[in-house]
């Protein structure tokens, strides 16, 4: 759904009634998780991205996050990179696919959604391993780096920016027992 979807989306269930939406904090951060081979944290995942992008200055942004396994993550990666092997993470921009002209609504109560953080469980298991860290610990990492990319860094091009952020943010907003997700607002 393209930002421009979700925003009508949004603006028509305040209009019926259908669903309330608080002013203040937008709509949740979905999370799929189309694997069975790892259990996750949905809700620590949702908190997490929601504390990356407060402390990013994105508070009324929201993405969707979907866990899956490495063949479906090889197909994506194939499709849209020309890469035929899966990978950690992958990053849709919904800002990236629309027209520059888009013309959204200013409403303070319609949440603009970044697009959709794509994770393979089955390669950050093997990179967990990788780097003797913890699995949950790999996927923080991959939940904070890919709503960087969501919001639009990029470390490839932005000479170490995004990179000292990600740094930052790990320290600010990881627990130091290596894999359990802080749960106060800080």
């Amino acid at each position: 759904m393209s930002r421009t979807e979700k925003s009508a989306s949004n603006a028509s269930r305040l209009r019926s009634g259908a669903a309330v939406i608080d002013p203040i904090w937008p709509d949740p951060i979905e999370v799929l998780n189309r694997q069975r081979m790892r259990a996750i944290d949905r809700a620590g995942s949702a908190l997490l991205v929601r504390q990356v992008l407060d402390a990013i200055g994105e508070r009324s942004a929201t993405l969707n996050i979907i866990f899956l396994r490495d063949r479906r993550m090889r197909e994506l990666n194939r499709q849209w990179r020309g890469i035929d092997r899966p990978t950690d993470v992958l990053s849709f921009a919904y800002h990236e696919q629309e027209d520059a002209g888009a013309i959204l609504p200013d409403d303070p109560t319609i949440g603009r959604n970044l697009g959709d953080l794509v994770i393979s469980v089955e390669t950050a298991e093997r990179y967990a391993a990788q780097f003797g860290i913890s699995f949950e610990r790999e996927i923080e990492q991959l939940l904070i780096h890919g709503t960087l990319h969501l919001a639009g860094y990029d470390h490839e091009t932005d000479n170490g920016q995004m990179s000292r952020l990600e740094k930052r943010l790990r320290q600010r907003l990881l627990s130091a027992d290596g894999g359990k997700i802080l749960t106060t607002r800080q």
